[in-house]
């Protein structure tokens, strides 16, 4: 099964879905990955690549290493192989792997070729695919980085079996998300998903390799329209500013990111109900549904203007404008520029 992300002649690439069989190079391959997917699944994944010369670089697992120092590390190994601008990173590993092995990638003697096989569902829904890469700093999440595209994508539902329930929940928020803002018809999907043999990595692959699917699909037809997020693929960040926050504030440490998006969506669901845009009964919906797949939906909020202000760090905030991407109805979505304050902190307030 195959998705294409259509973009210009020399970027649009592949992403194959349970069709990782044998990966041949005549370059030298290192292929980036943390710890604990080394011990699960590198065997497994080295026995299926042939190149001139294969190495290995382990990092450790956790959102809180995706910083400055450890990409020094990574750059460091890959002088010390003396790799080339012919030679190809491969990310193997969840969002945090895929995040700093593309940016990696595209600043290693000013770009190298990089592929993604996301090991997490997360990964496969959303991180690995679109070419966003990035690393946290004390003042927010994915501040720095780069959009780079990889020249493939695999995405193997047998990596997916080992991973927690929790961590298979947090993949979930992101198809979630992707739902209420693209495609309310997947909301009846996940409604009538067995969620216990969802979260017990128990599902056949076949609906696995849907879920990811038509993720991939979704995000793929945003990316071709809008590969740099001038406009479109801003949508993508539903409940991602409120996230952030979150994120940051507890040093991303307590949540995983789509624990933290799950809390993000429905506080953007508050102010989108405040605002007239989703009523009470859509807003119940999805925090059932995220409920469902035992996911948080509320943060406590110790410091509301400290809150506030964090907003002001995030990406889509322009001139001093929040940017605030909200569901209209269920299925749609729209940015929302013109919030006042006021509106804002009346949504964060429930939240205290």
């Amino acid at each position: 099964m195959q998705v294409d992300v259509n973009l210009d002649k020399n970027a649009s690439y592949k992403v194959h879905i349970n069709e990782l069989e044998r990966l041949c190079f005549d370059t030298k391959v290192v292929v980036l990955t943390n710890e604990t997917i080394a011990k699960l699944h590198l065997n497994t994944l080295l026995e299926k690549i042939q190149a001139k010369e294969l190495f290995v670089v382990k990092i450790k697992d956790g959102e809180e290493y995706k910083n400055l120092q450890t990409i020094e590390y990574i750059l460091e190994q890959m002088f010390s192989y003396k790799l080339d601008r012919k030679s190809l990173l491969i990310s193997f590993g969840g969002g945090v792997v895929s995040d700093m092995g593309g940016f990696v990638a595209s600043i290693y003697q000013r770009g190298i070729d990089f592929i993604n096989i996301p090991t997490t569902l997360l990964a496969c829904v959303d991180a690995s695919v679109g070419g966003k890469t990035g690393i946290n700093n004390k003042f927010g999440k994915n501040l720095i980085g780069t959009f780079y595209q990889p020249k493939a994508v695999y995405c193997q539902s047998e990596f997916l079996k080992t991973l927690t329930s929790r961590e298979l929940a947090a993949g979930m928020a992101e198809f979630i998300k992707m739902a209420v803002i693209f495609d309310e018809k997947i909301l009846d999907f996940l409604e009538n998903l067995d969620e216990n043999k969802f979260l017990n990595a128990s599902l056949d692959d076949e609906i696995f390799a849907k879920i990811i699917q038509k993720s991939i699909e979704l995000k793929a037809n945003i990316v071709s329209q809008d590969e740099k997020e001038s406009g479109l693929r801003m949508l993508l960040n539903y409940g991602h500013t409120f996230a952030h926050v979150i994120e940051n504030q507890t040093y991303y440490k307590t949540y995983l990111h789509g624990e933290a998006v799950a809390i993000g969506m429905n506080m953007a669901n508050t102010l989108a109900v405040d605002l007239g845009l989703l009523d009470e009964y859509e807003c119940k919906r999805v925090a059932n549904l995220l409920k469902k797949f035992k996911l948080p939906i509320f943060y406590r909020i110790l410091n509301v203007d400290e809150f506030y202000e964090a907003f002001f760090l995030d990406k889509k905030t322009h001139h001093q404008k929040i940017n605030f991407i909200l569901p209209c109805g269920l299925g749609k979505a729209c940015i929302k520029n013109d919030i006042s304050k006021e509106n804002i902190m009346q949504t964060l307030k429930v939240f205290i």
